[in-house]
């Protein structure tokens, strides 16, 4: 049965988180790492790694903690709530995650150690120019070559790429929809090169271009043995967890934007009465408090069937559509609510708004998550 209920040890690292977000990473320093080539907060990445907070999803076999979705759910709420500038989710649950689904015994041992405690920094290159969220929409070709394989390509959207010390890329390897193996590449490699790409959310995002990458047989994760579309599927599941905390992350913007706008309401006055005595205002106030309420729930739910087990193939995409959509519909009416000062830089409003919607945008964007549910209600053909 889903407890609504967070357990004391969740509530303390809620508390944890948000105190060490507070202290290292206010939003003064948030706008200081806009377009920063590096956008991390390393102060705060060092004590993330201490705290063990890198390797708070990651087995334990791999030197991790293998706490549940439900304690990512905590964690990322913060994070949405602080804005945290860290590339958490790009190393510790999507690079992470595709290590954990795909790669070998031997493979799990020798990157999740150094991810889960912060020394190594690891992204990922899924999506490309032109291209889309499905299988198709990869097309980096990874051709055998002696004993390796050569890459070339482009990734667009590399979150921390200068940053980073390794990219889990998705390469095709065939010509079927799905023939796609995941590849761990040295930042350093020959003939990656990088180029920083400035987006609406101001956050660090890099064009990577593979050309004559060539890599060692070992660096496909799982190994040469695995099943045609074993790179796809582990990709897959990762995403899935990965869709619940993005939507996490959205309710924890939408939560702390609606917090400071209502009392901006309540503060500003207008024609001789606060904008929260209006009633139009109150009404938008209410309704966002009730869908955040529901996004909220949802994501609990989809956090919740995923930790025991219960299929989420429906439930993450769910989750990622609704909070994201509600993290966008709140923060635009918070701007309206603070008027044509909201859109200026010293207003905090605007550093959630631009967030919201590169976040509904990334990671399964609106349409991507109709598709997979869609697919899940009607039967995919």
């Amino acid at each position: 049965m889903l407890d609504l209920d967070f357990t004391p040890e969740q509530d303390m690292l809620r508390e944890m988180v948000s105190g060490l977000c507070g202290e290292l990473s206010p939003l003064e320093r948030v706008r200081e790492l806009e377009d920063d080539p590096d956008g991390i907060a390393r102060d705060l990445w060092a004590r993330f790694g201490d705290l063990g907070m890198c390797g708070l999803m990651v087995p334990e076999s791999a030197g991790g903690s293998g706490m549940s979705l439900l304690d990512g759910v905590v964690l990322y709420e913060e994070l949405g709530r602080s804005l945290a500038p860290l590339p958490h989710f790009v190393s510790c649950v999507m690079a992470a995650g595709a290590i954990t689904q795909a790669g070998s015994p031997e493979q799990r041992a020798g990157l999740l150690d150094g991810i889960a405690s912060g020394d190594t920094i690891a992204t990922v290159g899924w999506l490309e120019p032109g291209g889309g969220f499905k299988p198709r929409g990869v097309q980096l070709t990874a051709r055998p070559s002696g004993d390796g394989f050569v890459l070339d390509g482009a990734k667009n959207h590399v979150q921390f790429a200068a940053a980073a010390d390794l990219l889990v890329v998705l390469a095709r390897t065939g010509n079927g929809d799905a023939d796609i193996d995941l590849f761990v590449v040295p930042a350093n490699a020959g003939g990656l090169t990088i180029e920083q790409r400035m987006s609406i959310s101001s956050d660090t995002q890099y064009l990577a271009t593979f050309d004559g990458v060539t890599v060692p047989a070992d660096t496909c994760l799982g190994g040469l043995d695995t099943a045609p579309g074993a790179g796809w599927a582990a990709w897959d599941r990762a995403m899935h967890a990965g869709a619940i905390l993005a939507a996490a992350q959205a309710v924890g913007g939408a939560s702390y934007a609606l917090e400071i706008t209502v009392d901006y309401a309540k503060a500003r006055h207008q024609f001789g009465k606060a904008l929260a005595e209006f009633q139009a205002i109150s009404h938008y106030l209410a309704d966002a408090r009730t869908t955040l309420d529901g996004a909220r729930l949802l994501v609990c739910e989809a956090a919740w069937a995923h930790s025991t087990g219960r299929p989420v193939d429906r439930l993450a995409p769910m989750a990622k559509l609704f909070a994201c959509r509600t993290y966008r519909d709140i923060t635009a009416m918070c701007q309206q609510v603070f008027g044509g000062i909201g859109f200026t830089l010293e207003y905090d409003i605007q550093l959630y708004f631009r967030r919201a919607k590169q976040l509904q945008l990334s990671w399964w964007d609106t349409a991507a998550c109709e598709d997979r549910i869609a697919d899940a209600v009607l039967g995919a053909a």
